[in-house]
């Protein structure tokens, strides 16, 4: 890896906005800016801009909240983070945003230093209005900051077809030949499979018995709520193992609690680890699952899906927004079909629940298949989704709106 220090003084400067940088990473977003600033290095020089504490990586700065907004709204927090990150961006050729947490950051940063804002969309606020659970009259404010950046940005960047769509959707004002599609990456020679179990022992993980595997955070949108009602009727022998942690809100939090207790207490067989585990832990687990779970009711792209396939795993996920575009039906994978209101619930969900208990039985009691299904996700990753092609679309496009200014 090359660090800003090291490009040539011509190179491009281009400056990534994001709340979540490692090591403080707990979602797709963060694992997206880790590997395309790591890759954007060999072409450009590269600043990264984030929220939290100090980072000692070179061309890193960190924000911390302002101290005169402590015990505000989280939404108006962030906003005071994001105008402390736009003065920071003086000097830069292009501000790159990723999630309405830096949004704001971006559109001022553009205004105040007459530079093109590029937007990644990883997610969108109209898509999620249980995040006014979260936020509460901050929810207006999130929305707020994502639609005024989109409808100004030199170029939006949707992680997927499906994203695409829902952005053309939400802001019909956005000229469709400004949203482009590039999908998120993988790297996999870090997500491989590891077939040492270390680590499943340590944390109480049985390394021979068929496992059923979630790994995300405890929000309405990962959909982890399902997934237990679904492991009801699973094998008795199936181990369900929960990499899952830091809830939305208290609400969704007591839900799991209470559902992943019910299961406890009537059937066993469950491991839920609250804590982030370490990437090398993570593929560990990853790799002896016999099925990965995205019972996801809202998902943009899943990178997750794609560290699971990287590692051999085969995915059951919900067919909606872009994971179609990861998970290949019958071959890496199997993808639930379910109608979907307006903010992502199953219009069914018994027969929801039901489709992914039959779904994720299908491939527990035949792991053979579901062998095949992960050596094939693995390819898929290989081919179709490396960063080194994912950094030269985004280097296009970064090349296109400075050609515009």
């Amino acid at each position: 890896m090359t660090d800003s220090s090291s490009t040539a003084s011509s190179a491009l400067r281009v400056d990534l906005l994001t709340r979540e940088y490692p090591p403080e990473v707990y979602g797709g977003a963060g694992v997206h800016v880790e590997y395309l600033a790591r890759e954007l290095r060999y072409h450009a020089d590269v600043r990264v801009h984030c929220f939290g504490a100090p980072r000692t990586e070179p061309g890193v700065t960190a924000y911390a909240e302002p101290a005169d907004l402590t015990g505000a709204n989280a939404a108006l927090r962030t906003m005071g983070v994001d105008l402390a990150m736009a003065a920071g961006c003086a000097g830069s050729d292009v501000v790159h945003t990723h999630t309405w947490y830096a949004n704001l950051a971006g559109h001022v940063a553009k205004l105040l230093h007459g530079v093109p804002h590029v937007v990644t969309t990883h997610s969108l606020e109209p898509l999620r209005p249980w995040k006014a659970e979260q936020l509460g009259g901050g929810y207006a404010l999130s929305s707020w900051c994502e639609r005024t950046a989109i409808e100004s940005a030199d170029a939006v960047i949707a992680v997927s077809a499906g994203m695409r769509r829902d952005v053309l959707t939400a802001y019909p004002s956005v000229d469709p030949a400004r949203v482009h599609v590039v999908h998120n990456g993988i790297d996999t020679t870090q997500y491989a499979p590891d077939p040492n179990t270390d680590v499943l022992r340590r944390r109480g993980i049985d390394p021979d018995a068929p496992t059923v595997l979630f790994l995300g955070r405890i929000t309405r949108q990962k959909g982890l709520p399902y997934l237990l009602r679904a492991a009801r009727s699973l094998p008795a022998d199936v181990q369900l193992v929960l990499l899952a942690g830091a809830p939305d809100t208290p609400e969704i939090g007591a839900e799991v609690q209470a559902l992943a207790e019910e299961l406890h207490a009537t059937r066993g067989n469950v491991v839920w680890i609250q804590e982030m585990l370490p990437k090398h832990e993570a593929i560990q687990v990853l790799t002896h699952a016999t099925v990965f779970v995205c019972p996801s009711i809202y998902e943009p792209m899943g990178i997750v899906n794609l560290e699971a396939m990287a590692c051999e795993t085969a995915v059951v996920a919900t067919a909606t927004g872009g994971i179609p575009e990861v998970v290949a039906d019958g071959e890496t994978g199997l993808l639930i079909s379910t109608e979907q209101a307006a903010d992502g619930t199953p219009l069914d969900p018994e027969r929801f629940v039901a489709d992914l208990a039959a779904a994720i039985t299908e491939l527990v009691t035949d792991p053979q298949r579901a062998a095949e299904l992960g050596r094939a996700g693995r390819r898929r990753a290989i081919e179709h989704f490396s960063w080194t092609a994912i950094t030269e679309q985004t280097m296009q496009i970064y090349r296109s709106v400075r050609s515009v200014m």
